[in-house]
């Protein structure tokens, strides 16, 4: 009987748990939906900004009727998704902040919106720096021998293409942090990988980038600071963590 009253409380904590969880996902998603709703209708004065991108002359053509409600979604939906992440972010906290102390609570809500405002900081420099230069050098290369003539889908692609991976990557220091707070990583140990993190940062900024060397430099020079970042907010918390510890065992 005991093991049945036992076997029936762990299949409601379950059930209780599946249904916060499905709650966490709708409400996300309803979030997701109506952001996009917004984008969609405040696409008619963001698209003239992101076509007038400065120095880039940029004349687009559309191969059909259709072809404007499917560039006001797609890339809606990636303003939507990038919208949303601080608050599908908070949603995942809270949905796991009961099997979290009340440390690793507030060290993990605390990060949230650092990720968010490191993630647009990256696209901002996507944007404002390495897409003028790409898309301006392979604008330049193909009208030697073409005729260059350029779609709105291809050139808003081109434009996520060129500035998503590097809000991403932007996300870097943030990474550090969470992996030394959990004792994954401690700062000495990113110091002795600097020179293979600095490979991989500069084989990353040669393929996004045109082939030239002042293109290279100006990515490759913002991931550096954000390695070297990460390291010393990871020594901060590190040492935090240290010196906690060290209380706790007094």
């Amino acid at each position: 009987m005991i093991k049945n009253i036992k076997n029936k409380t762990t299949d409601q904590s379950a059930l209780e748990h599946y249904g916060e969880m499905r709650s966490m996902v709708i409400r996300s998603l309803l979030f997701l939906a109506v952001s996009l709703v917004v984008m969609v209708v405040l696409m008619h004065w963001l698209i003239p900004y992101l076509i007038n991108h400065g120095s880039v002359d940029t004349s687009l053509v559309l191969l059909g009727p259709m072809e404007i409600m499917r560039i006001y979604l797609f890339v809606g939906l990636i303003l939507a998704i990038g919208f949303s992440i601080p608050y599908v972010g908070y949603e995942i906290w809270k949905f796991a902040k009961p099997a979290l102390t009340d440390k690793e609570s507030k060290m993990i809500l605390t990060y949230i919106p650092g990720s968010a405002v490191l993630f647009i900081l990256g696209l901002l420099f996507g944007y404002l720096i390495v897409f003028p230069i790409v898309y301006s050098f392979l604008i330049g290369l193909g009208a030697i021998h073409f005729e260059m003539m350029i779609t709105a889908q291809q050139y808003f692609s081109f434009l996520l293409m060129t500035t998503l991976p590097i809000g991403f990557v932007f996300q870097l220091p943030i990474v550090m942090m969470f992996l030394t707070s959990l004792g994954v990583f401690v700062p000495e140990q990113m110091r002795k990988v600097r020179k293979y993190a600095y490979f991989g940062m500069v084989v990353f900024s040669v393929l996004i980038t045109p082939p030239d060397f002042l293109s290279d430099i100006l990515l490759i020079i913002p991931l550096i600071l954000l390695y070297e970042f990460g390291i010393y907010v990871s020594q901060i918390i590190h040492r935090k963590k240290g010196n906690t510890l060290a209380g706790e065992h007094v």
